[in-house]
């Protein structure tokens, strides 16, 4: 796991999107699969990674781009899906093609039916090839995606009910708490090891908590984030509100140093 700490969320964010361009170069031979997460924590990285399209150092015309989650029972369109949330932070501004967007379907009704929308987003993910980058936040509770604590560490893309806590969290993107959906559905934490490198973003101090517990702390579901301990190609940017809580930073400040030169 390698930890860059960085001194603003500016900052964060173009070491977040160096960290998915370095990523995405290593490609399969298929075209490149990007997961995308939502929330606020990405946003500074799509605006990097929109500004190194502008600048002619990336294209993202060829580029799958694969949803961690999607609400369930909200109607098709309705602005805080996840599709359209996506469609406006990432695909108008790192030039995805709409058509190119995977999102699992939250719309569908009944049991039976989400647990079928959730085995055809794994299927569509391994066509696909599988995920190259996975962009990841991470929530104030420790969750990944929509993997509230408790979810099993080798889990997979399937129906999830929202803790109270994320609710309220999320309830500043509706008009009020009762209209924020009560389940959702997510990759699984086994789903989202298979990516090839996760690159994590978190900023600000409500924050600090989730990311020493994930980091330092033991590998447990009561923190969902720890799974990221088992990856071998982890990239966790941080900027310092979001670090404070950590105890080996003089360590992982040595180490993103690089080796000497000479």
């Amino acid at each position: 796991m390698e930890i860059l700490v960085s001194p603003d969320p500016d900052r964060t964010a173009e070491r977040a999107a160096e960290a998915v361009l370095s990523g995405l170069a290593r490609t399969h031979s298929g075209d490149p699969v990007l997961g995308l997460a939502t929330g606020s924590s990405p946003l500074g990285l799509y605006r990097a990674l929109g500004r190194a399209v502008d600048a002619g150092r990336a294209d993202f015309g060829t580029t799958h781009g694969v949803a961690l989650d999607e609400y369930v029972g909200l109607p098709p369109g309705h602005p805080e899906g996840y599709r359209q949330v996506l469609l406006r932070e990432v695909c108008g501004v790192i030039g995805l093609a709409p058509e190119r967007l995977e999102v699992p379907d939250g719309s569908a009704a009944g049991s039976a039916a989400l647990e079928a929308a959730a085995a055809a987003y794994e299927a569509r993910i391994a066509e696909l090839g599988g995920v190259d980058v996975q962009v990841l936040g991470i929530g104030a509770n420790g969750h990944l995606g929509f993997n509230e604590p408790g979810s099993a560490l080798t889990s997979r893309t399937r129906v999830k009910r929202l803790s109270a806590r994320t609710r309220r969290d999320n309830a500043r993107f509706f008009t009020g708490l009762d209209d924020v959906p009560t389940h959702c559905l997510t990759q699984g934490l086994g789903t989202i090891l298979e990516a090839r490198r996760l690159v994590l973003v978190a900023t600000g101090d409500g924050k600090a908590d989730a990311v020493a517990a994930a980091i330092e702390g033991p590998l447990t579901a009561s923190v969902p984030a720890s799974v990221l301990q088992w990856h071998a190609d982890t990239v966790v940017c941080l900027d310092e509100a979001a670090a404070a809580g950590l105890r080996n930073r003089q360590y992982y400040d040595d180490s993103a140093a690089g080796l000497p030169e000479g």
